[in-house]
């Protein structure tokens, strides 16, 4: 046998190991490559991400790659359950970990704190994240000429906001934004930009939306995290008893999702318009374009229990204009809504997100926010 053999021997027997069967950085199944810098197995798209820093860079194909015996010994002494150990002893419960669904700026910032900077290894200082204040130049997109602009934020653990200002030294902010009614979420699709930051807030009860970017990847990571740590600390105030496992889901939150839909109006006789849609939960907003800065409407979605329902195909009887046929029908205790989708895959999808919602327990904030809901729309 080979020594080139031997060692891919010991490898396979190496995978075989909890905690090796899934990628050390984002959890993605069944990891191709090994870092032999690191003695863990990543995915592919991580394998890159480590390629590119020059202190941990040293990755192989598992399949593809010569490994030399010592190498594979490296590995055996290693692998993820006991680099996680170690590189990952301390990650505060604010600080975001992706997953391999995560966009490619969240994997590579946390693949550098880990490795490069090494922020989560016991003793770990007070990171960054947790000053209390950020203030910063980002570029925001403007509301209605869609340029993108250098503005100042500021963020304050103190006053519990997030401010922008349209000029460096002007005195009184453009927007003060309550950081416990912020989700923000990365976009680069959307925004056109890799580092593509979403913040919806409410303003007045009603969903506004702005759109950020900054040309480094760290600097906009700093900023989400930094979020999320003043979330964290407010919702440490406002639920004492709660644990941190209880208050995760109430930080930032991805979108459950995000697509065109087409939808008719109250009445149900006016004609079926094109609308971009997005899932944040119970709250089904629509935009007629996605970078638009104000919802142009929002539907709750509250439990099944209590007259909430969403079912494939439309009312008998409804005048479908639209080139979409493959239609949903959500019923409230108000009002019924049509909408119709491009495709039947499309229709199952949104379908199985909204049952997902309808089928969940509502939490006594949720109830709050369904009686505004209410009264709002009166």
């Amino acid at each position: 046998m080979s020594a080139n053999e031997r060692a891919a021997r010991a490898l396979r027997e190496i995978l075989q190991r909890r905690g090796n069967d899934t990628c050390a950085d984002c959890g993605a199944p069944d990891p191709e490559w090994g870092s032999c810098s690191m003695g863990v197995f990543i995915c592919l798209a991580c394998s890159g991400i480590h390629r590119n820093i020059p202190d941990i860079g040293k990755v192989k194909s598992l399949t593809l790659s010569r490994w030399e015996d010592h190498e594979a010994e490296f590995m055996a002494a290693n692998g993820n359950e006991r680099m996680r150990s170690k590189y990952e002893a301390a990650v505060p419960i604010y600080y975001y970990k992706p997953t391999h669904r995560d966009v490619q700026v969240l994997r590579e910032q946390w693949i550098r704190a880990k490795y490069e900077r090494r922020e989560f290894s016991e003793p770990r200082g007070k990171l960054i994240y947790e000053n209390g204040t950020r203030d910063g130049m980002l570029m925001k997109r403007g509301r209605d000429n869609g340029q993108f602009l250098s503005r100042r934020f500021v963020l304050s653990e103190r006053e519990g906001t997030l401010k922008y200002f349209t000029k460096y030294d002007a005195k009184e902010p453009k927007a003060v934004i309550k950081v416990d009614s912020v989700n923000a979420t990365f976009q680069p699709e959307k925004i056109g930009n890799p580092n593509g930051l979403q913040i919806t807030y409410l303003k007045d009860y009603s969903t506004r939306n702005i759109f950020l970017y900054h040309e480094s990847g760290k600097e906009i990571v700093d900023w989400f995290n930094s979020i999320r740590a003043i979330q964290l600390h407010y919702l440490k105030v406002a639920f004492p008893g709660a644990t941190d496992v209880e208050l995760m889901p109430k930080l930032t939150r991805n979108f459950l999702k995000e697509g065109y839909m087409e939808k008719t109006g109250p009445r149900q006789t006016e004609g079926f318009k094109k609308r971009w849609f997005t899932l944040d939960h119970r709250r089904l907003m629509y935009f007629k374009d996605p970078l638009d800065a104000f919802a142009k409407g929002e539907v709750f979605l509250g439990n099944k229990d209590h007259g909430y329902s969403a079912t494939p195909g439309l009312p008998a009887g409804t005048h479908c204009n639209g080139a979409w046929q493959h239609g949903i029908t959500i019923v409230t205790p108000d009002r019924c809504f049509l909408f119709t989708c491009e495709t039947e895959g499309e229709q199952q999808d949104w379908l199985k997100h909204f049952n997902d919602v309808l089928s969940t327990q509502m939490s006594p904030q949720e109830y709050t926010m369904e009686a505004l809901f209410k009264h709002r729309h009166r």
